[in-house]
């Protein structure tokens, strides 16, 4: 049993899929700490996922949306506020994809119209679901959005791939929407930089297994799990984090403060 730290707030949580999701971790935490949540994904998601069961079990509505699509953004918003029977508390942004990694276009070869799907799906949703709940009022005072982040928008990290461009972009719409919303609506923005997790969409990244055994070896702490990422998150939903905006929080068991070394071993 959870501590209420989230007791009546109420929440959209996007990206689970299945139980090796980042999200659906969130989602069963902060339905521990006593909130309430509506659950979304893209309808081709809803399909091949095992949402349904993660309905079932937090007792969550389940409101398909294209998180490119404004219209769909707008929807989702709408029927959550008519759901909770208020404003939404928090917000989870757990998406991205990248048609280039998924296919095997390497870096130096990307097909510029699966770039662009990748920066829509994995940046620009992040805009667009900022802009439309920042238009339609939608957030209560002393909300909390959060999106899912990788080190790689800050480093170089080999086979991480456009998404690493994405993830960078995604950073600059936290701290700049972040900062409208903050001044405006007294409204949280910030994302959190997970330690690589083999999720269903972790495993597509090319040299994933490697990656995970060397940042392991190399974080004087180990790799955050998924698990602790749905423990950060949840505080960032917490009135405890109150003052915490427009930052980008590692939860990486401390990789990104060491310099590897040559004796490192992956």
């Amino acid at each position: 049993m959870g501590n209420n730290i989230l007791k009546n707030k109420k929440g959209i949580i996007f990206g689970a899929l299945n139980e090796d999701s980042i999200a659906w971790k969130i989602a069963e935490k902060v339905v521990d700490e006593g909130a309430e949540i509506v659950l979304t994904n893209a309808p081709v998601a809803l399909k091949f996922g095992t949402i349904k069961s993660l309905s079932e079990k937090t007792g969550s509505p389940v409101i398909a949306a294209d998180a490119t699509s404004v219209e769909d953004l707008e929807k989702l918003v709408d029927e959550s506020i008519n759901h909770f029977g208020s404003r939404i508390d928090f917000v989870l942004h757990a998406v991205g994809m990248s048609p280039n990694l998924r296919k095997g276009h390497p870096y130096s070869n990307l097909d510029y119209n699966f770039y662009e799907k990748t920066i829509d799906i994995s940046a620009l949703s992040f805009h667009k679901l900022l802009q439309t709940l920042y238009k339609k009022d939608a957030m209560n005072e002393c909300g909390s959005v959060v999106a899912l982040t990788y080190i790689a928008a800050d480093r170089v990290m080999p086979g991480y791939n456009d998404m690493a461009d994405a993830k960078a972009m995604l950073q600059s719409i936290t701290r700049n929407f972040g900062y409208i919303l903050g001044k405006e609506k007294k409204v949280r923005v910030n994302t959190v930089s997970q330690s690589p997790t083999a999720t269903t969409a972790g495993k597509g990244i090319v040299g994933m297994g490697e990656m995970l055994q060397y940042s392991n070896s190399a974080s004087p702490l180990g790799n955050a799990t998924a698990e602790d990422c749905a423990n950060l998150v949840t505080v960032l939903f917490s009135d405890y984090t109150n003052k915490v905006t427009l930052q980008n929080i590692y939860n990486d068991g401390g990789f990104s403060s060491v310099l590897p070394y040559p004796g490192l071993s992956l």
